[in-house]
């Protein structure tokens, strides 16, 4: 019994191996990045991000490696989570899938399972890409970033520059609102243009907004 249980806590790998987990899981994590690039449509998107994913599904394996027993890599898994969930900010829910997505091919690339890792990276991938094309009207849209100064002396602007806005907007939506020296705020407003042509007029209508300044428009447009 006392063997059995010894043995538990045994784990050994050769070079070869060793190299071979890795080898499975950059492969696994450059098609991971790949299904990424190509399926995200949200605001913010950042090459940083998908080379992370890079990184992160190799970390994992060596990770795996380095633990080699059952209890320990439930823990090791457990303590991962925590950071990604309580100490970064990831705001896009298809960046958290895809975070996941990048641990658990890592873990089934460390513990050797490559059959699994390589069918789950072209499985899940697929799943993914197919339901980003099928959302056609999410992919289609071209997300722009509007954000302007403005003094808070507590008048009726914000009505004002909220009516330029819709004017030449199909939708908005506000972000970002942060307070900065000699009482002025920095506003920003994720929004759809009606027209890609209308970003001029836009910016040039708030410009006479009594209070407004310093406005910057930023486009969103992905390039693969």
């Amino acid at each position: 019994m006392f063997d059995d249980f010894s043995s538990i806590f045994q784990f050994s790998l050769t070079s070869g191996e060793i190299v071979e987990n890795i080898s499975i899981a950059l492969i696994c994590s450059f098609l991971i990045s790949f299904f990424y690039r190509k399926t995200y449509n949200g605001p913010g998107y950042l090459d940083s991000f998908a080379n992370a994913l890079v990184l992160l599904s190799l970390i994992t394996a060596v990770v795996i490696m380095t633990i080699g027993n059952n209890l320990a890599r439930a823990f090791g898994l457990v303590g991962a989570m925590s950071i990604i969930r309580f100490r970064t900010a990831v705001k896009e829910t298809h960046d958290i899938v895809y975070i996941f997505f990048a641990l658990t091919i890592g873990m089934a690339a460390g513990v050797g399972l490559h059959s699994l890792a390589i069918l789950g990276t072209f499985f899940i991938g697929s799943i993914s890409y197919i339901m980003a094309k099928m959302n056609l009207k999410s992919g289609n849209e071209k997300n722009t970033l509007l954000e302007f100064q403005m003094q808070d002396n507590g008048s009726k602007s914000s009505l004002d520059y909220e009516k330029v806005i819709s004017k030449f907007t199909q939708k908005m939506k506000l972000i970002n609102i942060k307070t900065i020296e000699n009482d002025n705020i920095i506003i920003s407003y994720y929004i759809k243009l009606k027209r890609n042509d209308l970003s001029l007029n836009l910016v040039s209508e708030l410009k006479n907004v009594a209070g407004i300044k310093n406005i910057s428009l930023f486009s969103d447009e992905e390039a693969f």
